[in-house]
């Protein structure tokens, strides 16, 4: 087991090197000169003079070499220098904003594996059963409807009509602890939704694949337990899919909960990303798109320890 974490840790070092230095050279890549591109942005015209200044600022006047290394360096410690708009540490930005994110997805992911497990299960236990009838043919309409539309409606249901929960907005749970609970709950739902309806898809497929083994119909021959036969034998081997999926899904959610969060106005990191695009903050883009990247490799990490452990012929 250490050496197959060993190898897939260094395995997702490369793989962050190689992406960390993708991202280092698409600024480079992009035609015209980057500071340039950025204070005529708006149409108006810059004098040389501030064009070299903003180079200066940017790191842009050093040899590609020493702006690579300093690039390198600097992600190590989480330093990805200042934005070219507010002038704030990038990094502290990120800091502030990448928990916000985080604690939407992992509420969303949350909901969608305590419904999406359960009622997977039951129907892949009962195929063409009336509950298997009902969620299945929810669960294709909830998965074709986008999420921006599922949380437009819940504000107008939950917030406007029946005032239950606030439309949008965001509070410390250390200021208001019952407040941020509340904020959250629209957000987290809409994001668990898109979650239960991909991991009750999986379940379900992974709970009527693993019926038809040998083992289980073996287990069964043998007087065991209903329950036991699905508790050790069906359940337990239909994790593996649902773990890749959820890992999978985790990390397409770090960078793609824009609408979410602007919809119920929820300062994350998406939203940060969005802004910096548009004001060509390249510093901003750059880190963002950087940790980003780290996370997803990290999760596939997490993701491959964790098969590892359920199905340990993964290791050989």
């Amino acid at each position: 087991m250490l050496r197959f974490a060993l190898n897939k840790g260094l395995a997702a070092l490369l793989m962050l090197w190689v992406v960390g230095t993708i991202i280092f050279s698409v600024l480079f890549i992009i035609p015209g000169d980057p500071a340039e591109l950025l204070l005529t942005s708006d149409g108006a015209s810059a004098s040389q003079e501030s064009i070299e200044n903003l180079r200066k600022e940017m790191g842009l006047d050093k040899p590609l070499i020493t702006q690579y290394l300093e690039f390198l360096a600097g992600a190590a410690h989480f330093d990805f220098g200042q934005s070219l708009i507010d002038h704030v540490p990038v990094g502290e930005t990120i800091a502030l904003r990448l928990p916000r994110t985080i604690e939407l997805i992992l509420a969303g992911l949350f909901l969608g594996l305590v419904t999406g497990i359960p009622s997977g299960t039951w129907a892949g236990l009962r195929p063409g059963g009336s509950f298997d009838r009902t969620i299945s043919a929810a669960n294709a309409v909830l998965i074709s409807v986008p999420g921006f539309v599922i949380g437009t409606l819940f504000i107008y249901l939950f917030a406007q009509v029946l005032h239950w929960l606030p439309a949008g907005g965001y509070v410390s749970f250390t200021s208001d602890p019952l407040l941020h609970l509340k904020l959250l709950a629209l957000p987290a739902i809409t994001v668990g939704l898109h979650l239960f309806s991909i991991i009750f898809r999986m379940t379900r497929a992974s709970v009527l694949e693993m019926r038809t083994h040998d083992w289980v119909r073996t287990a069964v021959a043998k007087g065991l337990r209903r329950k036991l036969v699905v508790r050790r034998h069906v359940v337990r081997n239909a994790l593996g899919p649902i773990v890749t999926v959820v890992g999978l899904q985790m990390g397409i959610l770090l960078g793609s909960t824009v609408l979410i969060e602007f919809i119920y106005n929820w300062p994350g990191l998406s939203g940060y990303l969005v802004t910096a695009v548009q004001q060509r903050d390249y510093p901003s883009v750059r880190a963002i798109i950087l940790v980003v990247s780290a996370l997803f490799i990290l999760i596939n990490f997490m993701v491959e320890m964790i098969y590892s452990l359920l199905d340990p012929r993964i290791r050989l």
